[in-house]
């Protein structure tokens, strides 16, 4: 399975990254499509949800 990152976390790396879920899952899962993926620099904190706030779990894409 590939790394998660969790809202608060620095990026490894530079790249994009693809949302996973929401760390609460009982706030659903749904993201705006628009919000699926998010471009970081090595360092850059990984945001929560736009839609909601909620923090939220990423995956380098591939």
């Amino acid at each position: 399975m590939a790394e998660r990152f969790k809202t608060g976390e620095k990026a490894p790396e530079n790249g994009t990254y693809e949302f996973v879920g929401l760390v609460n899952e009982s706030n659903g899962n749904a993201n705006a499509e628009e919000e699926k993926n998010i471009e970081l620099s090595s360092g850059d904190t990984f945001p929560p949800s736009q839609s909601n706030k909620d923090a939220a779990y990423w995956k380098k894409s591939n």
